[in-house]
């Protein structure tokens, strides 16, 4: 008999330490998968959760998160879109811990993005990393800046309401809103 409970000890012993193998290797791979966890991952995990957005330059932003692409996403709010550039942001809240779906972001980068806003002619609010504001229409998008022709936010772009094109380096974006 003493063998017996001498055995059914070590046999005890033994499913212990492979519990705490298996819970060490399980929290392991946890760490690991998460590692491989991105940024833009999460926000494409998150679409259509109220996200909430705090930029370089100190603004803040939250609305629905529409859209998300290869440097940038789309916050909605009060059915105007504004265009975030990731770049910008240094916090996000109400984003998921983990991807929910398989889906994956635009490949359109943000240049691709803003050339699609300056077809549509349309009045906005070019927010910088430093705080500043440009109102107007985007004109054009190089390489690595976009020309926004200010004027009036009531007023169609027209040449001789144009009070000035500003030219910003795509690097300095931190966001553009509709401002209709």
């Amino acid at each position: 008999m003493r063998w017996d409970r001498l055995f059914d000890d070590l046999e005890s012993q033994l499913a212990a330490q492979e519990r705490l193998e298996l819970d060490s290797e399980v929290a392991e791979r946890t760490r690991v998968e998460r590692s491989k966890v991105t940024l833009t991952d999460r926000l494409v995990g998150s679409t259509g959760a109220v996200v909430g957005a705090h930029m370089l330059g100190g603004r803040r932003l939250e609305g629905v998160l529409v859209d998300v692409g290869s440097g940038w996403f789309v916050l909605e709010a009060r059915s105007r879109p504004t265009l975030v550039v990731t770049g910008a942001v240094v916090s996000l809240s109400g984003l998921a811990r983990r991807p929910r779906s398989t889906a994956s972001a635009r490949r359109l980068t943000l240049g691709y993005a803003l050339r699609g806003v300056s077809r549509d002619r349309r009045v906005v609010h070019v927010h910088d990393v430093g705080g500043g504001l440009t109102t107007g229409t985007i004109d054009g998008v190089g390489a690595d800046v976009v020309d926004v022709g200010e004027h009036p936010v009531d007023v169609p772009r027209r040449a001789g309401d144009v009070r000035s094109v500003r030219v910003l380096p795509l690097a300095a974006l931190a966001a553009v809103a509709d401002a209709g």
